[in-house]
């Protein structure tokens, strides 16, 4: 009887009652609060069914809410009664209703007997507390908390903002050091008898009446006073997401339970019958001896919650749906987009098709229709060509679209014509890889057979766009890679720069470019751009474009650029 339990139990009482068997047929008494919350009617069955056991009692009961002092009261009278009705246990092991010992409890009595004068409590200071949520840390001790955090929030928020603004502060009484830890605690009678009977605790319980979620810093604290040997941690396996709350163990968590090697975890959904069963009736399949290392599991508790809180890149669901700048990843994998090239270059899209291996489409972002490459109307995922589902939301559109071709390189083209609501969306993209050739598109106008005023409106239109493109590709907050240049300095060498393109893209790892796509008859463009310059319209993002080039008498322009080895 070296040991004794503190139950608190609220709901699932048949578990409850499994539990406290379990306890009591180890030799362990138990003293088990029931909130008074819990009806009358199911209070006195719950008695009644435990009733053939003689070493299990029931303390007054307290109304028990989360964040209040209730808790607190709880397991101070429960611990009482402990004290007073079981002489010989030498330490008191608080749990809760659906807490489940995962080892045989002759070995947690075996472990405590090695170590009599050894109180397990996490006590560490508000400084060096890394798991507080909710902003409030010192706070909690400095200030008063009149209301309920979870039925009065807006009562609650309003008097923690009137006291920070009125500059209201408690002082902690006989300069105690606040410390803070799990709620559930193992210590000595000696400890805690010295807590209970402390000449002063009617003013440490007056203090830490109006301190929030009491129950995790009153005992941690006041331990610090009367403790000859603290072991700062818990004997009891709880986890808690970046919210707070704690983690549910289910059926399917039972190896991940066995590898804690920890003596009691919470919290056990009430209908894990398989848990149930295998800690509680199967002795020969319990863990071996060995000390309690919650640490083998803190690694896959930690995958699970960045994965909760992160999710995978470039992948957007209606339940996870993250803040700007919040996402991990804006897309899921490296994709090219191309301005101004298929103006330039004739077929372009079939030669970096073929020259690369990716998937290279059109204008996804056209006015018209999505240009799928092959002139497909559904893409992977059920994307569709239609526009107008398109630019519903442009940036969910590109998004999943390279998530469900993941593996392959997607590469499209785009323009100042193509909706631009994407643009902050591909800038901000590490994924993306922009190569942009200012002022081509003026290509198709210079071929077209429109009306020159109507060109002089289109382009006045189009460089407009294209310029507020350009500021967004070249402002701090881009983070894709890009590449620009003048349509002038481009058609000077347009070699480099392609073979830097497609050692970016690196699907066949070409060494030298010797072949570049057939580039369109630009004779008569300089003369073009004059014309505009001669009607009012200052075409400024072509470069220094002479109104000669490609107009030599005495020599034809190559159809096809050529390396020179």
């Amino acid at each position: 009887m070296s040991v004794g339990i503190v139950m608190l139990v609220h709901n699932a009482f048949g578990r409850a009652e499994q539990v406290a068997r379990h306890w009591a047929a180890a030799g362990c008494p138990v003293v088990i609060h029931v909130d008074k919350a819990v009806a009358r009617r199911k209070h006195d069955a719950f008695v009644a069914a435990l009733a053939d056991l003689k070493d299990v009692r029931f303390s007054p009961r307290f109304r028990c809410e989360w964040g209040t002092w209730g808790i607190v009261a709880a397991s101070q009278s429960a611990a009482e009664l402990m004290l007073a009705s079981f002489p010989k246990v030498r330490h008191v092991y608080l749990a809760s209703g659906s807490c489940l010992p995962l080892r045989p409890v002759q070995e947690l009595i075996d472990y405590l007997e090695a170590r009599p004068q050894t109180d397990f409590i996490e006590s560490a200071t508000t400084a060096d507390v890394p798991w507080t949520v909710g902003g409030l840390d010192a706070e909690r001790f400095t200030l008063r908390f009149p209301f309920s955090w979870r039925r009065n929030r807006y009562l609650f928020d309003r008097a923690v903002d009137i006291q920070r603004r009125l500059k209201l502060q408690r002082r902690m009484p006989n300069d105690l050091v606040p410390h803070m830890g799990s709620q559930w605690w193992c210590l000595t009678r000696r400890t805690l008898s010295a807590i209970m009977q402390d000449p002063d605790r009617a003013t440490y319980d007056k203090f830490f009446r109006h301190v929030w979620i009491p129950d995790e810093s009153y005992f941690q604290t006041l331990a610090r006073l009367y403790s000859t040997k603290i072991e700062s941690r818990s004997l009891t396996l709880s986890k808690f997401d970046f919210q707070g709350k704690p983690h549910i163990f289910y059926d399917d968590h039972l190896q991940l339970l066995r590898r804690s090697d920890c003596f009691v975890a919470r919290k056990i959904w009430p209908h894990a019958d398989r848990l149930y069963e295998a800690f509680l009736t199967d002795p020969d399949g319990a863990m071996k001896k060995t000390e309690p290392n919650p640490g083998k599991i803190d690694r896959i508790f930690a995958k699970a919650v960045e994965r909760r809180t992160r999710g995978r890149a470039g992948l957007y669901m209606q339940s996870r749906f993250p803040n700007e700048d919040w996402e991990n990843g804006v897309t899921a994998a490296p994709y090219s987009v191309f301005q101004g090239f298929a103006e330039l270059f004739e077929d372009f899209e079939h030669w970096l098709g073929r020259t690369t291996g990716a998937r290279v489409h059109g204008h996804l972002f056209a006015p018209d229709r999505v240009h799928f490459a092959d002139g497909q109307e559904t893409l992977n995922g059920a994307l569709s060509d239609n526009p107008e589902l398109r630019d519903y939301n442009t940036s969910a559109f590109l998004t999943n679209l390279i998530w469900n071709t993941r593996g392959e390189r997607q590469c499209f083209q785009f323009g100042p014509m193509d909706n631009q609501d994407v643009n902050w969306r591909i800038a901000r993209d590490p994924n993306a890889q922009f190569s942009v050739i200012t002022g081509a598109w003026a290509v198709p106008l210079f071929r077209s057979n429109l009306d020159f005023a109507e060109i002089r409106r289109l382009a006045a239109k189009l460089q407009q766009i294209e310029s507020a493109h350009m500021d967004v590709l070249r402002s701090p907050h881009a983070k894709a890679r890009v590449r620009i240049w003048t349509m002038a300095e481009f058609i000077e060498a347009p070699m480099e720069p392609l073979q830097g393109i497609l050692d970016e893209i690196g699907r066949n790892r070409l060494r030298r470019l010797s072949e570049a796509p057939r580039m369109v008859d630009l004779t008569g463009f300089g003369q073009f751009l004059q014309n505009l310059k001669n009607q009012g319209m200052h075409p400024y993002l072509m470069g220094d474009f002479p109104v000669a080039r490609g107009v030599a008498a005495d020599a034809k322009p190559s159809p096809k650029p050529y390396l020179v080895k």
